[in-house]
């Protein structure tokens, strides 16, 4: 009998903890997969969040290290920079990456350091009950904003591809999403640049990954999914936004 599909060797084999219908697992298949067809399982080191991946260390089938809450990045520097052959890429949320990691984040962009951020956009805090997100949409309910986001006394949303693009070092950045075939084509393709960018020494990488969360949106998979088309890729719009890699 001929095998025509498999687990990846990138992914460890046990059942994950994510909720039924939530993007991370689509994710994490890909970046495993990505990971595998570039021969780098061997040299990767990944960084886990504190958020709903928390646990990816036990999902990828590479070294890993721990960071706290919101410090992936920089601890991803000290790791590339104390050994620049490794391969080192970071797995974040909106709260861990946007909140009280966002200057880890610009900084590392800005000094172009040669690592890639994988990071999914729920807008919604996830692991901590549905709290309010940096990309919580406005007008968006959650836990902490029960009458929809108010812009008057939460400020906007950050587009976070849209405000590293304005930054010197970032070097490939591109918001891609899983809700079709079509589209988990096309994050893949974009998560292997954004770790080819990486391979080719050419800087910071980042792929932004617009997710789902039925349980905290409290929606059903489809109904998640019919949301996330009308609402969030309205506010955060699909696609490269750059790109200095000189088809690396």
């Amino acid at each position: 009998m001929n095998i025509v599909f498999e687990r990846t060797k990138g992914l460890v084999d046990r059942p994950m903890h994510y909720c039924s219908g939530c993007s991370h697992g689509i994710v994490h298949r890909l970046v495993a997969e990505s990971l595998v067809e570039l021969s780098l399982l061997g040299k990767t080191v990944h960084v886990a969040p504190v958020g709903c991946a928390v646990m990816a260390y036990d999902y990828f089938n590479t070294d890993a290290v721990q960071a706290a809450h919101g410090r992936a990045p920089a601890v991803a520097t000290g790791l590339k920079r104390a050994n620049p052959e490794s391969f080192v890429f970071t797995y974040q949320g909106d709260g861990d990456l946007a909140a009280i990691g966002a200057a880890e984040m610009l900084h590392a962009a800005a000094r172009g350091e040669n690592i890639t951020i994988i990071f999914v956009n729920n807008a919604i805090y996830g692991m901590t009950g549905g709290q309010m997100a940096p990309t919580t949409l406005p007008g968006q309910v959650t836990h902490t904003t029960p009458y929809g986001r108010d812009i008057s006394q939460a400020g906007h949303p950050i587009r976070v591809c849209e405000l590293l693009a304005t930054l010197e070092g970032a070097a490939y950045l591109e918001r891609v999403t899983v809700d079709t075939v079509k589209n988990i084509n096309a994050a893949k393709k974009g998560i292997k640049k954004a770790f080819e960018t990486q391979i080719a020494k050419k800087g910071f990488s980042l792929i932004e990954i617009v997710g789902i969360c039925p349980t905290n949106w409290g929606l059903n998979v489809q109904e998640s999914i019919d949301w996330l088309q009308k609402n969030l890729l309205t506010y955060y719009p699909l696609g490269v936004y750059k790109d200095k890699t000189g088809g690396a």
